[in-house]
């Protein structure tokens, strides 16, 4: 793997290069001082991966990870890794340029030779294995769907679900800052971020909607005009009480938390009415054709969402709600500012409307009001 550090530390630079050097499969593509030249030598030389520093004179990350994402050469968009000493002080940019596509982001591994520095330096290298096994696409999501098994629960707030990974902040903000205060449903995103960020990512999307954004507790039900965010490197899974908790099922899944193994825990208990399952067997209505209305157990059919983002997370677990009578969602090209989730989801056939990112939120708010 090719990979490239852009920072304005020589000292950091260097300290980068022998973590990468240290992997025998691992090559240094080239180094840059800061954003402007990072996004100059990239035009000529993409890597397979840019370790991306935050803060940096002349351009910083955010706006070098927006450059690189929309340039049109053959090998882009690539990969970025958000690596920089200021993460906690900086949330905003690091959200900022995971917006514009950064895959992730992780703390500057410490110098030295201690417990500290080492297992700073084995967060970085498990990083980048993550998203070697994305870029190459190999990864699929074996989480088995078991038999539906309903809970007897009297009502349940319309419910909405949402992955996204890279790029995602942005779009989810795009998508709840349209979410009007009295929204009767409840939300959960499954964001591909480290645990370390989760919180902020949290805080930051509160900023960015009229509702309360706060991470998914355990034991927690999803309640009417919150957003919940998957708020551990555990996947959010939902219990036949319906209530969240964090699983570590899956242990060799890339993407943490997974969209899928939410979404197919939601197929297995969340309750939908039988007339709405009635009529979505096998890949489900066609795309634009109605569906029934549901049983009185949920006024509105539940709807899940996949957003921007690397490889497939999101794919198998909407096609599995969509069996199971879910209005389905995918995002369109055009917005996406990477093509791969919404597009395994497309073509899987599990998405019942294909919309641009300025679309999905008012669709959600008209299908919560009308119920279609």
């Amino acid at each position: 793997m090719r990979i490239a550090i852009v920072n304005d530390l020589a000292i950091a630079r260097e300290t980068l290069r022998r973590i990468i050097l240290s992997v025998p499969d691992h090559d240094l593509a080239w180094t840059a001082s800061d954003g402007e030249e990072a996004v100059r030598k990239n035009a000529s030389d993409s890597p397979d991966l840019i370790l991306m520093d935050l803060i940096m004179p002349k351009m910083g990350g955010a706006e070098a990870t927006r450059r690189i994402m929309t340039d049109p050469a053959p090998n882009n968009p690539c990969p970025i890794l958000i690596v920089t000493a200021t993460v906690g002080r900086n949330a905003a940019k690091v959200f900022e340029a995971m917006g514009h596509g950064a895959l992730d982001a992780v703390s500057l591994p410490m110098m030295g030779e201690g417990a500290e520095a080492q297992h700073s330096r084995e967060a970085l290298l498990r990083k980048i294995n993550i998203i070697e096994r994305l870029r190459r696409a190999t990864a699929n999501i074996t989480v088995p769907l078991s038999v539906r098994q309903m809970p007897v629960v009297a009502t349940v707030p319309p419910l909405v679900v949402i992955g996204a990974s890279a790029g995602g902040p942005k779009a989810l903000a795009q998508v709840i800052s349209v979410l009007p205060g009295d929204f009767r449903g409840a939300v959960v995103i499954i964001q591909h971020v480290d645990e370390k960020f989760s919180a902020s990512l949290a805080k930051w999307l509160d900023g960015q909607s009229a509702l309360r954004v706060a991470l998914a507790s355990r034991g927690k039900r999803p309640e009417a005009n919150r957003i919940y965010v998957a708020g551990t490197n555990d996947h959010l899974v939902l219990m036949p009480d319906l209530t969240f908790s964090y699983s570590s099922e899956s242990p060799d899944t890339p993407f943490r938390p997974s969209a899928d193994v939410f979404f197919k825990s939601l197929a297995k208990y969340w309750p939908v009415g039988e007339m709405m399952r009635s009529g979505v067997r096998g890949q489900g209505p066609e795309v634009g054709k109605q569906t029934p209305h549901p049983s009185p157990l949920t006024p509105h059919p539940p709807i899940a969402i996949v957003l921007t983002g690397m490889g497939k997370d999101g794919a198998q677990g909407l096609a599995a709600l969509r069996r199971c009578g879910w209005h389905t969602i995918a995002q369109d090209e055009a917005s996406s500012v990477v093509y791969g989730m919404p597009k395994a989801a497309k073509e899987l056939g599990a998405a019942v409307e294909i919309l641009n990112i300025i679309e999905i939120g008012p669709s959600i708010v008209r299908r919560l009001r009308n119920g279609y």
